[in-house]
C-alpha cells in the first residue's frame, strides 16, 4: 500500500479528544494542509509525514480556548490590585489607558499576552480592547486563533472619538479581515452602562450585517446592575432583550448577578456565555451562577479575562478555580466536575465563539490547533484519569508543544513564531513610562 503524504504525524501519546469523550492510548494524529486528516491508534507507519513528533507518551488534546480576555492589558499586571471594579476602573485604568494607550502599546502587549497563552495551553483567544487592528496583527504574526472587536463606549476611547468613528473602525475590521483563516471579526460594545440603547442597537445591526459575533459584559457586579436599573427601570439582560439585541451571536461576558428568569431568558435566545471565576473572584464581584446555566442548556466557556484583574492567562488555572469554587460555594463536591470544565474550555468555548465546526475537538476534517502535555513530572504521576489531571494538576507550564492551524508554534517548550527575548524587552521599557505616567 502507497504512504500517504502529510505534514505532520504525531504518535505514541494520550489522545483526549473532546470527541464523545474519547480516550486512545498509544494514538497517533495525521495533519496534513492545517486540517486533522486521521486519528487512530498504534501507528503502523501508513503515512509518510514530512515531519513527526514522538509524543513519549505525553498527553494530546485540542488547544484551550479563552472566550474573554483584554490581551493588551498585560501592561497593567499588578498595577492597581485589591480594587472594587468601579473604582479600579474610573481611577486607574481609564486613566492610564488615556495616558498611555496607542498602536504599539496595544501590538506589544498582545504579541507578549500570545507568548504567555501559548506557553499555557492557549491557542484561541476573544479579544475586547482598544487599536483591535493592531490585535488581529499581533495575533496573526504569533500565529494564534482570535476574536477580534474593538471595545465601544459612549465617551471617546484613546483610539476614537465618537460612536460614528467606533462604528466604522469596527466595520473596517470587519472588513480587513473577512474569510481570514485565523481571524474573526466581532462587534463589542463594552455594557449597558457606558454604552446608549442606540450605540447598543447600531452594533447589533453591525454584528448582523457581517454575520459576526456581538459580545458585552453582562451583569458583572451589583452596583452595574443597580446602575442600569435605575438608568433604565430593567436589569441589564432585560434590557437588552427589551433592546431586540440578544440573539445566537451574542457573548455575555460574566453574568454574575443574573436572576432564574434572566437565565430562562439567555437560554430562549441561544445567547452564549464567557465565565471569568478568577477575576470575579479578585474584584469580589460574586459567584457566577454557572451550574445553574449549564443545566439549563446555556453554552459556557472560560475566559481569564485581561491581566489587570486576573492576573495571568493561565487557563489551567482558570480550570482548576472555576471546580473548585463552585463546589465549595454550593457545599457540593459533585458540582462542576472534571469532565464539564475541560469541556468548558475547548469544545463548549469553541461552541460560544461560534468556531465549533473548526476547533474545540480532535476529530478528522477539523482544523489542527493542538497542545502537548509533559506528563513525565512528579506531580503528574500516576495518572488515572486525564481530565482529572488537567484540571486538578497541571499548569501551564506543563505545555511543551502547540500547533493551531496545523503550523508548529510551539516545540519542546520552545516559542517559533514569537521573538520572546525582544518582546519582553520593550514590553519593560514602555512599562517605565507607564508607571511614571500614574504618580
Amino acid at each position: 500500500m502507497r504512504e500517504r503524504a502529510v505534514d505532520l504525524l504525531l504518535y505514541n501519546g494520550t489522545i483526549l479528544t473532546l470527541y464523545h469523550d474519547q480516550v486512545i492510548e498509544d494514538g497517533f494524529v495525521a495533519i496534513a494542509q492545517g486540517k486533522i486528516v486521521e486519528v487512530g491508534k498504534g501507528y503502523s507507519g501508513q503515512f509518510q509525514p514530512n515531519e513527526t513528533w514522538n509524543l513519549n507518551n505525553s498527553l494530546l488534546m485540542p488547544g484551550l480556548i479563552n472566550t474573554h480576555t483584554h490581551a493588551a492589558m498585560v501592561f497593567f499586571r499588578g498595577l492597581a490590585d485589591d480594587l472594587p471594579l468601579m473604582e479600579w476602573l474610573e481611577k486607574y485604568i481609564f486613566p492610564a489607558e488615556r495616558k498611555n494607550v496607542n498602536e504599539e502599546f496595544v501590538y506589544l502587549g498582545t504579541l507578549l499576552a500570545c507568548a504567555e497563552m501559548i506557553r499555557s495551553g492557549t491557542t484561541t483567544f476573544c479579544d475586547m480592547y482598544l487599536f483591535e487592528k493592531e490585535v488581529a496583527q499581533a495575533a496573526k504574526r504569533a500565529g494564534m486563533r482570535a476574536v477580534v472587536g474593538e471595545v465601544l463606549y459612549d465617551f471617546p476611547s484613546p483610539n476614537v472619538k465618537n460612536m460614528e468613528e467606533g462604528l466604522k473602525y469596527t466595520a473596517d475590521l470587519a472588513e480587513d479581515w473577512r474569510n481570514d483563516p485565523l481571524i474573526t471579526p466581532a462587534v463589542e460594545p463594552h455594557s449597558t452602562y457606558t454604552c446608549s440603547p442606540e450605540l447598543i442597537k447600531k452594533c447589533k445591526e453591525l454584528s448582523d450585517s457581517y454575520c459576526i459575533p456581538l459580545i458585552i459584559h453582562i451583569s458583572e457586579t451589583e452596583s452595574e446592575v443597580k446602575l442600569v436599573k435605575e438608568r433604565y427601570g430593567r436589569t441589564p439582560v432585560f434590557h437588552l432583550d427589551h433592546l431586540g439585541v440578544l440573539s445566537e451571536r451574542l457573548i455575555a461576558d460574566h453574568c454574575v448577578k443574573i436572576a432564574e428568569e434572566e437565565m430562562e431568558i439567555l437560554k430562549k435566545y441561544g445567547v452564549k456565555v464567557a465565565h471569568c471565576p478568577e477575576s470575579n473572584m479578585k474584584l469580589a464581584s460574586g459567584v457566577a451562577p454557572i451550574p445553574e446555566l449549564l443545566s439549563k442548556g446555556v453554552v459556557v466557556g472560560l475566559g481569564t479575562d485581561g491581566c489587570a484583574s486576573n492576573n495571568n492567562l493561565d487557563m489551567f488555572q482558570e480550570m482548576d478555580t472555576a471546580a473548585k469554587l463552585h463546589k465549595v460555594y454550593r457545599g457540593d463536591p459533585t458540582t462542576m466536575d472534571a469532565v464539564s470544565v475541560v469541556k468548558m474550555a475547548t469544545i463548549n468555548g469553541a461552541k460560544v465563539l461560534g468556531l465549533e465546526d473548526d476547533v474545540g475537538s480532535i476529530e478528522v476534517g477539523k482544523k489542527a490547533d493542538l497542545i502537548v502535555i509533559d506528563l513525565n513530572k512528579p506531580h503528574l504521576t500516576p495518572l488515572y484519569n486525564p481530565y482529572s489531571q488537567l484540571v486538578y494538576a497541571v499548569n501551564g507550564a506543563d505545555v511543551v508543544g502547540s500547533i493551531i492551524d496545523g503550523r508548529v508554534v510551539m516545540k519542546k517548550g520552545k516559542l517559533v513564531t514569537i521573538e520572546e527575548e525582544k518582546v519582553i524587552e520593550e514590553v519593560k521599557r514602555i512599562a517605565q513610562k507607564v508607571a511614571k505616567s500614574i504618580r
